[in-house]
């Protein structure tokens, strides 16, 4: 029996020797390699937690101490001392959740995997703890990349202030995000990590004073109480100390005796506590240290002795968008490129290698990078921000007021648009097309194939009064959808046959091929449908409204929210052009959804051909009057809205 199966819970931490300790550690890593390399998910940064999170559950008491992790990627050694040891359907429907989740546990907190926010959730935790007079600890575990995100500044600044309210907050430094962290903390935090001087040179001190006759230990005592003035001198850790913060570190992220001696000390200390812990992503495992872009920080099924993939998923979105960028670049040297800690994972990666003075990376700070890019648009550039589409929803202010506002030419691209699935509801990029409706001036494209995510991005990038938004989804990218006509500025992708056809259906982004089978679904029940591409979803076509009023229904297909989304754009054309004709629209509900499939997903939704092509049927026979509207009740991913005043 090995120790990992012995643990079913952090006490069982307690009884075992430091002997065991390691080579618990030693059995962890061999578990997450052979476990994800068959699910896949995040490894690298999972593999240089073990001694810290084994570290924190034999100091701190989980669940009543509450350990907090930002971001959640990194809990899988947590989720396997406290008893969840079955990763055989990790990210997947019914199996652990890739972050922490409090259905799976009362050991998590936080479910929320947007980074930089774990200090603000610590902050009101050990409020709360004031408040209700509980001994009770709060612990948070951020990384040196989530520290790049102002939100984690904004909460040190409000905890530094309670200096007697207790709070542990353990900076696990390992030099990435996803990749090497940037800017000028990662700088400070790298002084701090090469820089060991200050202890030797105050412990050999006190050392050599104590066997000072008489004037040792006052001179030793005047030394100490100058201790914040060498600090600055020889390890500059000042910049924590100054706003108020107890600074201990930097400790060996993999020396468990070390981290405990630490962590009990700060548990002891009544104020918040910084301990600045140096770990290696990777660790332990070949492969990813040897992963130079990001160490192995997710991955999908992998060969567990070799790292390497085991299928090919063929071209994805994100490739055609970072091939054609780099086109861009070489046409037009005012094209310049942001991203937010993320610069492989969006597709930047040989934009950066062409034209590195052209890439910005602002950190995990999407804030920032928006307001910036208004800055660079300003100055005379055109800047293209890659993000993933549910993390521009933390930029939303900046987007609507310093973008908008001043009419900026700046292009947004939205990495995992849709539902992305296995990451779980905060990686669902399902809000954008609904929250950047109101924007005024903003622009919105959907590309439905490759091709058209090069020409949409090379329209967006062409558009110098107003901000525009190129969005498609996660994953591999099928064959081109081509169009058989062109009303407006929108594609027709097939035609109904008829001089009165059924059905108007509006096919948004990748949704295409599956609205091309609805409609020869509904063609099998004698309904004529014409389908459209929209290609730019916001604003609304002008050649919709004449269109509209040539059908007795329109349907929208999108794989955004619907509240407030495309199809309720579209309505609200109709609405104002006084035209009166049911329309449907099918998208997400606005709830959260679990992780699983993408394809799990849309069919939990009801947003499958065949549910779409039933429901159409039916409100079609309802018009006719061949069938009673209860056999034809909407289903969650569609509803029948009357467009009229």
């Amino acid at each position: 029996m090995t120790l990992l199966t012995r643990i079913r819970g952090p006490r069982d931490l307690d009884t075992l020797s430091p002997e065991q300790l390691v080579q618990l550690a030693a059995e962890i890593r061999t578990f997450l390699v052979d476990a994800v390399a068959k699910t896949g998910g995040h490894l690298g940064p999972n593999l240089g937690v073990v001694e810290l999170t084994i570290a924190l559950h034999r100091v701190f008491d989980s669940p009543k101490d509450r350990i907090l992790w930002d971001t959640g990627h990194q809990s899988y050694v947590h989720k396997l001392l406290t008893g969840r040891q079955d990763f055989s359907r990790l990210k997947m429907k019914g199996g652990l959740s890739g972050y922490p989740s409090q259905a799976e546990s009362d050991h998590d907190v936080i479910e929320n995997s947007h980074a930089s926010t774990v200090l603000g959730w610590a902050d009101g935790l050990a409020k709360a703890n004031e408040v209700l007079k509980k001994d009770d600890h709060v612990v948070a575990v951020i990384g040196d990349g989530a520290l790049t995100g102002g939100m984690a500044w904004e909460a040190l600044n409000n905890i530094a202030a309670a200096k007697d309210r207790p709070l542990v907050i353990v900076v696990n430094d390992n030099e990435r995000s996803y990749a090497p962290t940037i800017g000028g903390l990662a700088n400070h935090l790298a002084t701090l990590r090469t820089t060991d001087g200050y202890e030797r040179f105050l412990a050999r001190g006190k050392d050599i004073l104590g066997r000072t006759p008489v004037v040792g230990k006052p001179l030793y005592e005047t030394l100490h109480g100058a201790k914040k003035g060498l600090k600055d001198f020889i390890a500059p850790q000042g910049m924590f100390e100054d706003l108020g913060l107890k600074y201990v570190g930097p400790i060996d992220g993999h020396d468990i005796d070390a981290l405990e001696s630490a962590l009990a000390r700060a548990k002891r200390f009544n104020g918040p506590v910084i301990i600045h812990c140096l770990t290696e992503k990777g660790r332990g495992y070949q492969p990813a240290l040897q992963d130079e872009a990001d160490r192995f920080h997710a991955v999908g099924k992998i060969h567990p002795d070799t790292g390497l993939p085991i299928a090919s998923s063929g071209l994805d979105w994100t490739s055609v968008f970072g091939e054609e960028m780099v086109k861009l670049g070489e046409e037009r040297p005012d094209v310049v490129a942001i991203t937010a800690a993320m610069l492989q994972p969006v597709g930047l990666e040989k934009f950066a290698k062409a034209f590195p003075d052209r890439v910005y990376d602002v950190g995990i700070a999407e804030q920032h990078g928006a307001a910036s890019a208004a800055g660079l648009a300003t100055g005379g550039v055109h800047p293209v921000f890659a993000v993933y589409a549910t993390f521009l929803n933390r930029a939303f202010d900046q987007v609507l007021m310093d973008v908008a506002l001043h009419r900026c030419g700046v292009t947004f691209v939205l990495d995992r648009a849709g539902i992305t699935g296995t990451d779980g509801p905060s990686h669902n990029g399902m809000w954008d097309m609904s929250i950047l409706q109101v924007v005024p001036g903003l622009r919105i494209a959907a590309p439905r194939d490759a091709d058209q995510v090069r020409a949409q991005l090379r329209e967006a990038v062409s558009v110098d009064d107003a901000p525009t938004v190129v969005r498609f989804s996660k994953g591999a990218v099928g064959p081109a959808v081509k169009a058989v006509g062109r009303i407006g500025g929108m594609d027709v992708l097939r035609e109904p046959g008829t001089d009165t056809p059924d059905v108007l259906l509006v096919s948004v982004g990748a949704l295409a091929p599956m609205c091309l089978e609805i409609a020869a679904l509904l063609d099998r029940q004698g309904i004529s449908t014409t389908v459209i591409d929209p290609r730019w979803v916001k604003p609304v076509d002008e050649a919709i409204v004449p269109l509209a009023d040539r059908h007795r229904v329109v349907v929208t297909v999108e794989d955004g929210v619907r509240t407030g989304g495309v199809g309720a754009s579209v309505a609200q054309a109709l609405r104002d052009a006084q035209i009166d004709v049911p329309l449907r629209d099918f998208g997400i509900p606005p709830r959260f959804l679990d992780h699983a499939s993408r394809a799990e997903l849309l069919t939990e939704i009801g947003l499958t051909a065949p549910d779409i092509a039933r429901q159409v049927t039916g409100l079609v026979a309802r018009l006719d009057g061949t069938v009673d509207a209860a056999e034809a009740a909407p289903e969650e991913a569609g509803a029948v809205e009357p467009v009229r005043d």
